[in-house]
């Protein structure tokens, strides 16, 4: 079975970048938006139209692990649940191609039966918008409240998501293996101890 390794993040924690470094410490292939260009493909929309319908979440209380009529819902909402399932064919199908680093995607969940090494990555919110702000294009002028905002929005909608195919909240310590607090960490210097530690747990879950 190949190994797996998802990595959950809050917005402006540095999940992303921590999820390539640790591929490219394992050697393993890296899939985060390329699986949002995937779905672009596959759907014969725009990347920026499946960004903009996931991004929004989904109604509070809406679940995929019941067989329910989508009737109540309104267009919007029945686009985006088509687009749910077919990332989560297009992540599984990743998946099954060999040893991988998912980011996002509520892949923990989606790839339960691989037993992939679950992680989650958060940071406190002074760190979350240094970085956030270091990353920004040059000409941007967010307020540290609008990103903040921008910060919560995204969060939503990721713990909105994650709801729909996992009962654990996202978030909770319960649902991951690791949870990694970023705040005042050089993530390049602790990706190669992480990257050992992902490693000797899976090798330990391979294990009859």
């Amino acid at each position: 079975m190949p190994r797996i390794i998802t990595l959950s993040r809050e917005f402006g924690s540095g999940g992303r970048e921590l999820g390539k470094r640790l591929s490219d410490c394992l050697g393993f292939a890296y899939y985060d938006r390329e699986i949002l260009e995937a779905l672009a493909r596959q759907t014969e929309t725009s990347q920026w139209y499946v960004e903009t319908l996931l991004g929004r979440g989904m109604p509070a209380g809406f679940s995929m692990h019941y067989g329910q009529s989508f009737s109540a819902y309104s267009p919007v909402t029945k686009q985006t649940v088509k687009l749910l399932v077919a990332e989560r064919k297009i992540t599984r199908t990743l998946a099954e191609q060999g040893d991988c680093v998912i980011v996002g995607r509520g892949a923990s969940a989606v790839l339960a039966d691989f037993h992939p090494f679950s992680i989650f990555v958060y940071a406190d919110l002074p760190a979350k918008l240094a970085r956030c702000r270091a990353r920004a294009p040059e000409n941007e002028a967010l307020t540290d409240r609008e990103i903040e905002k921008r910060m919560r929005q995204v969060d939503a909608a990721r713990a909105s998501v994650h709801g729909m195919v996992s009962d654990l909240r996202w978030g909770d310590k319960a649902g991951y293996h690791l949870c990694v607090n970023t705040t005042g960490m050089s993530i390049k210097h602790a990706a190669p101890a992480l990257a050992n530690y992902a490693e000797q747990w899976l090798r330990g879950s391979a294990q009859p």
